[in-house]
């Protein structure tokens, strides 16, 4: 084997190795492709303006029919 072949094999599995972890975080992460989203002020879970997330305004995140929200109980 050329020593100029097995560089070449290596970047191909770096590039790979790569594209296989944005796409496993892409998938992880629940981008909300394709799903209704809205922004709610955190602390009370009350629907706001989608200004508030698109500046990143803290205390305010964005929300979809799948979240879920554990571990959290209302008083």
């Amino acid at each position: 084997m050329h020593d100029g072949d097995h560089r070449r094999r290596q970047r191909y599995r770096r590039a790979t190795t790569a594209i296989l972890a944005v796409a496993v975080a892409v998938s992880l992460t629940g981008c909300g492709c394709g799903k209704k989203r809205w922004c709610e002020h955190d602390a009370t879970d009350t629907k706001v303006s989608d200004s508030y997330c698109k500046r990143g305004a803290p205390g305010y995140e964005w929300e979809t029919d799948s979240h879920h929200k554990k571990g959290r109980h209302k008083h």
